[in-house]
């Protein structure tokens, strides 16, 4: 079995972000401070994401606990198939609440930033696309932990948290150019 604490997981992509951003930057020959702003956005979206949907919520004498991986432990996988069944098998009420609305919110970032990043993106259902992409990516590779669970609620939750997160995007889009026209016209 391995194990891997949440420092080391959050470590390894903190490497891997930088040594990609490294190699584009040299690659355009210079840097976008402004695309870079957006790209940094993404990374504590998706740190943040790692945190809670690969290692337990649970703490253990105030540690965080570790991802576990175990080949001989990872079949039968721990997989729900079947949209809202299980969505309130909680302990408690409150910590249903917390699951669902934390599954949305999440992801609302990513439904900012994502068309805020990809002009190919700006589309409603584009962005929605992408980020339910990047949610079943997580999904599939919580296969591999025999401790996590994959579920579709996670998907239609995260998925959820995409288009609400679009739609700030939408709005605040609008909203600027509502006074970019504004301005034009009372100059």
């Amino acid at each position: 079995m391995i194990e891997i604490s949440y420092v080391t997981g959050e470590l390894a992509f903190l490497a891997i972000w930088v040594i990609t951003r490294v190699i584009t930057w040299i690659i355009r020959r210079g840097v976008d401070w402004k695309r870079e702003a957006l790209l940094l956005l993404m990374y504590v979206n998706l740190a943040v994401i790692i945190r809670f949907t690969f290692y337990p919520m649970e703490m253990a004498d105030g540690h965080v606990q570790p991802l576990l991986f175990d080949p001989s432990a990872i079949i039968p996988f721990k997989l729900n198939l079947i949209p809202f069944t299980n969505l309130f098998d909680f302990e408690s009420t409150q910590k249903a609440i917390i699951n669902i609305v934390g599954n949305c919110a999440m992801f609302i970032p990513s439904g900012i930033v994502l068309p805020a990043l990809y002009p190919k993106l700006r589309g409603f259902w584009k962005t929605v696309l992408a980020g339910a992409g990047i949610s079943l990516c997580i999904e599939l590779i919580q296969l591999l932990f025999y401790t996590r669970t994959t579920d579709t609620n996670d998907l239609i939750l995260n998925t959820l948290g995409v288009m609400a997160g679009y739609g700030i995007y939408a709005a605040v889009r609008a909203v600027r150019q509502r006074s970019r026209c504004s301005g034009k016209h009372s100059g």
